[in-house]
C-alpha cells in the first residue's frame, strides 16, 4: 500500500470503529496512525483493539502506528444537589473543601491541589470554557470567585485554570497504570496530556526507557511559555488546539498552530495537529468548506501528521472522514503553491554531518531530478532528518526494526519498509535499488540516492551518500 500524499493521518479508534472489519476499511482508506483514547478506553479493550490492528497491519503488509492518549489530569467540580444550577453574571460563587452537595452558592472541589494553587484574579474555566469565573478570595480551604460569564453549570463538568500553575505533574495514577498496559502491548507512541512543564517529560522518559515514542500534547498556556524547552526533550509534539481555545485566546491558536509547526521541523520532532479538524463529520457524510480550509493549511504549513478524534471514534462516517482527509491532502500536495510554502518554512540544518548529509541530499535528489530518496534507519533518527528537509522526491526508510518502521508511520513523507541490515555497501546499494524498484518509486534506468551510517547500523550516524542507477533487474549500481 503506497501513499500518494506526504502528511500522514491519525484515526481515533472508538466505538464506531473497534472491529477488525472497520479497522481494516479505514487503513485501506488512508489512515496510518491508530490513536486509543485511555479517557475512553479499558486495559482489557486497549489489549484487544492492538491485536486487532497488529492483525490487519500483518493482512496488508503495511506498518501501522498505534498511538495510546492517556488521560492526564482530569479536574472537575463535584454534583448538585438538584443536578444542575444556572449562575449569572455578578454573582459570587464559592468552590470548597466540604463535599456537601453543591447549591446555587457553592460546590465542592475535590482537587485540593487547586484551593492552594489559585491566586487571587485567576480565572476558572467552568464546562469547555463555556462559564467563567474570577477568584476575588482564597483560603480556610475555599476559592471566593465572582461569575464573569454564567450560564447552566452541572454535575462532573470540567474545570480549566489558564493563569494557574499546578503543583502536580500531567501524570495521574491512572495514567502511570495505562502506560505501564501501553508499553506492555507493544504501543509505538504515548501522548502525554496537559504537558505544563519540561519536567513532565521527564518524569514519563524515564518509566518509557526508549520503548516507545514520547509526544507531547501542547494544550496548557503554561506549556506555550515553556514551548522550545518541551520541543527538544520530546520525540514529537501534537498541537491539541481543543483545550488551547479553552485556556487562550480563540484568536491566538492558529498563529501558535503555525509556530509549533516551524519550532518542531525546526528541531526535527514530527508535529501533529488536531482537534475539530472536520467536526461536522461527525453526523454529516461530507464536510463545511471551512474545514476542508483548515486541513489544507495544516498541510500547506508542513505538519507530519493530521488527526480525527471523535469523526472516527464515535462519528456516523468515520471511513469517509479518513477518505476526505486523505482526498484534501493529496489535493493540497498537488497544488501549484504547495513546494513554494514548505520551502519557504525551510530550516538550516544543524552543524551535524548528519544534518548536512540530509540536507545535501534533498538538494542533489532535486537537481538531478532522482527518483526517490532511500535512507537506512536503525532508531529512525537518519529518516526523520531526511523528513525534516521535506523533499520535492520519496522517502524510503529501510530498517530491520519494526518498532522503528511503525514509530515512523506519524513522520511526514516517509515510506517505511522493513529489511535486514545490508553486509556491505555493494549489499547496501542492491538492496535499495530492488526495494525502490518493488515498491514502485523507481524504474530501471533511473537513479535513487542513498544515505545511510558507515559503519552499517550505527544508530545516528549518517554520514553517507551515494548515488545509485537502478538496472534492468531492479538491482543497483553507482
Amino acid at each position: 500500500m503506497r501513499r500518494m500524499r506526504r502528511v500522514k493521518i491519525l484515526a481515533t479508534l472508538g466505538p464506531a470503529s473497534q472491529d477488525e472489519k472497520m479497522i481494516e476499511e479505514l487503513a485501506r482508506a488512508g489512515a496510518d496512525v491508530f490513536r486509543i483514547n485511555m479517557s475512553h478506553a479499558s486495559h482489557d479493550v486497549l489489549r484487544q483493539t492492538v491485536e486487532r490492528i497488529r492483525s490487519v497491519e500483518k493482512r496488508l503488509n503495511h506498518p501501522l502506528g498505534i498511538l495510546v492518549d492517556l488521560q492526564g489530569p482530569k479536574l472537575r467540580v463535584s454534583k448538585f444537589a438538584e443536578g444542575a444550577i444556572h449562575l449569572v453574571a455578578g454573582q459570587k460563587f464559592v468552590l470548597d473543601s466540604s463535599d456537601a452537595p453543591g447549591t446555587i452558592d457553592r460546590v465542592f472541589l475535590p482537587h485540593p491541589e487547586i484551593i492552594e494553587s489559585v491566586s487571587v484574579g485567576d480565572r476558572l474555566l467552568l464546562d469547555d470554557g463555556k462559564l467563567q469565573l474570577k477568584a476575588t478570595k482564597v483560603g480556610n480551604g475555599a476559592i471566593e470567585t465572582e461569575v464573569v460569564y454564567g450560564g447552566k453549570l452541572s454535575d462532573k463538568k470540567g474545570v480549566s485554570l489558564p493563569d494557574t500553575l499546578l503543583p502536580t505533574g500531567a501524570l495521574t495514577e491512572k495514567d502511570h497504570a495505562d502506560l505501564v498496559e501501553a508499553l506492555k502491548n507493544d504501543a509505538d507512541w504515548i501522548a502525554l496530556s496537559f504537558v505544563q512543564r519540561p519536567e513532565d517529560i521527564i518524569d514519563v522518559r524515564k518509566i518509557v526507557q526508549g520503548r516507545a515514542g514520547v509526544m507531547a500534547k501542547i494544550e496548557k498556556p503554561q506549556a506555550i511559555e515553556r514551548l522550545e524547552e518541551i520541543i527538544k526533550l520530546c520525540d514529537s509534539i501534537m498541537v491539541a488546539r481543543g483545550d488551547l481555545g479553552v485556556e487562550l485566546p480563540l484568536e491566538t491558536v492558529p498563529g501558535l498552530q503555525k509556530r509549533m509547526i516551524r519550532m518542531a521541523r525546526r528541531y526535527g520532532k514530527p508535529v501533529v495537529v488536531a482537534t475539530q479538524m472536520l467536526e461536522s463529520m461527525i453526523t454529516a457524510p461530507v464536510p463545511t468548506r471551512a474545514e476542508v480550509s483548515d486541513v489544507s493549511i495544516a498541510v500547506f504549513e508542513g505538519a507530519d501528521a493530521i488527526m480525527l478524534s471523535a469523526e472516527s471514534a464515535s462519528g456516523q462516517y468515520p471511513v469517509e472522514a479518513v477518505s476526505t482527509m486523505n482526498k484534501v491532502a493529496i489535493a493540497v500536495e498537488d497544488d501549484a503553491n504547495y513546494r513554494g510554502i514548505i520551502r519557504a518554512a525551510q530550516t538550516e540544518p544543524e552543524a551535524t554531518a548528519a544534518d548536512a548529509i540530509s540536507a545535501a541530499t534533498r538538494q542533489v535528489a532535486e537537481t538531478l531530478d532522482l527518483a526517490a530518496i532511500v535512507t537506512y534507519t536503525a532508531s529512525g533518527s537518519t529518516g526523520i532528518r531526511a523528513a525534516r528537509e521535506r523533499p520535492a522526491k520519496p522517502i524510503i526508510a529501510l530498517s530491520p526494526n519494526m518498532r522503528t518502521i511503525r514509530r515512523l508511520s506519524v513522520v511526514w513523507g516517509i515510506h517505511c519498509v522493513q529489511t535486514e541490515d545490508a553486509i556491505s555497501l555493494e549489499d547496501m546499494v542492491d538492496r535499495a535499488c530492488v526495494i525502490a524498484y518493488q515498491e514502485g518509486f523507481a524504474r530501471p534506468g533511473d537513479r535513487i540516492a542513498i544515505t545511510a551510517g558507515v559503519p552499517l547500523g550505527t544508530p545516528g550516524a549518517t554520514n553517507m551518500l551515494r548515488i545509485a542507477f537502478v538496472r534492468q533487474d531492479g538491482a543497483g549500481s553507482s
